[in-house]
């Protein structure tokens, strides 16, 4: 193994032990573009709901846009039937994506509760069903991405991982918590420990990773091959390059948060740029302190110029 690549997915080099969650409706192909630039190990996409391949929805050809360098890249898909997958998993494979990551972590009522994400842990048989038609007609890597379990009663994540691993799959990210818990309290890295015991292929360890202790914390107790860090990125992408938020000046945290927005007005269009940036917003700036009125100003601006000159306002105040 040379010295620039810390794993392999099969024959994928992966080059950093940090790499970026798949959020559905936040790891757009915009947000993808600012991410890039801090260079994590891999990038997901949001999430691919097979409903909307085969059903044509207006907004599916704009999520399965990708840079070229944003590789490794890979489109990570949520359904319920294994024909649903294998047919949006084979229109997506021709966009020629590194891999294909099936999410069997979802918590989501709208996801687990119609058997898709984690709904698929108490059915076995049909993940066994998914990844054995996907090895027969796809030559790409396949990966997934589980919880611990449905809830406590059901912990069967060393059985998962064993059965995954034999068959065929590449690559196993953990969430440490399960379905029930959804993201309340602490998530198991423990749990995620006996798993990269458990089997042979790349384990990515995945839950309350907020800071650049708890990334060399996690990899200690876990040994994985790599850390998924998800909503921590949406504060601070910075931590791809090992850095807590409090670490970066603020003038380049502002200059990022407009770049973010410009991005998102080039790609969806000023009315819904500005609009669908408001996922963002919450995270990058401190709104909890402001009144429910100026929330609602900020919130409905039309004008990106007016919108960046609030938000510097309200970061020059955080000038220490």
């Amino acid at each position: 193994m040379s010295d620039n690549v810390v794993f392999y997915i099969e024959n994928i080099p992966i080059k950093s032990n940090l790499v970026m969650a798949p959020m559905d409706g936040l790891t757009d192909h915009p947000f993808r573009e600012i991410i890039k630039r801090f260079r994590p190990g891999i990038i997901f996409s949001e999430f691919i709901n097979a409903y909307d391949y085969l059903n044509n929805h207006p907004f599916f050809p704009q999520q399965i846009i990708y840079a070229e360098d944003q590789r490794p890249f890979a489109y990570q898909i949520f359904d319920n039937s294994p024909e649903r997958i294998l047919k949006t998993a084979e229109f997506l494979a021709d966009r020629k994506p590194n891999f294909i990551d099936i999410n069997m972590g979802c918590s989501a009522k709208t996801v687990a509760g119609r058997g898709a994400g984690a709904g698929l842990l108490k059915e076995p048989e049909k993940i066994i069903q998914i990844f054995q038609v996907l090895k027969k007609h796809l030559n790409i890597p396949i990966t997934a991405k589980i919880r611990l379990g449905w809830d406590e009663e059901s912990l069967n994540y060393l059985y998962i991982s064993r059965l995954l691993e034999d068959n065929g799959c590449s690559m196993i990210t953990v969430h440490g918590r399960t379905k029930i818990q959804g993201y309340s309290g602490k998530a198991n890295w423990n749990a995620i420990a006996e798993v990269k015991k458990n089997v042979n292929i790349p384990v990515i360890a995945n839950g309350d990773v907020n800071s650049t202790t708890d990334i060399i914390e996690i990899l200690k107790l876990t040994n994985c091959d790599a850390v998924m860090i998800g909503r921590t990125a949406l504060r601070n992408p910075w931590i791809f390059q090992n850095k807590d938020i409090d670490q970066i000046p603020v003038s380049e945290r502002i200059e990022l948060i407009f770049e973010h927005l410009d991005l998102m007005i080039q790609f969806y269009g000023i009315k819904s740029g500005l609009l669908l940036f408001r996922k963002y917003l919450k995270s990058y700036i401190d709104i909890t302190s402001m009144n429910k009125e100026n929330r609602t100003t900020i919130y409905n601006l039309s004008n990106p110029d007016q919108l960046k000159s609030i938000i510097n306002k309200i970061m020059e105040t955080q000038r220490v």
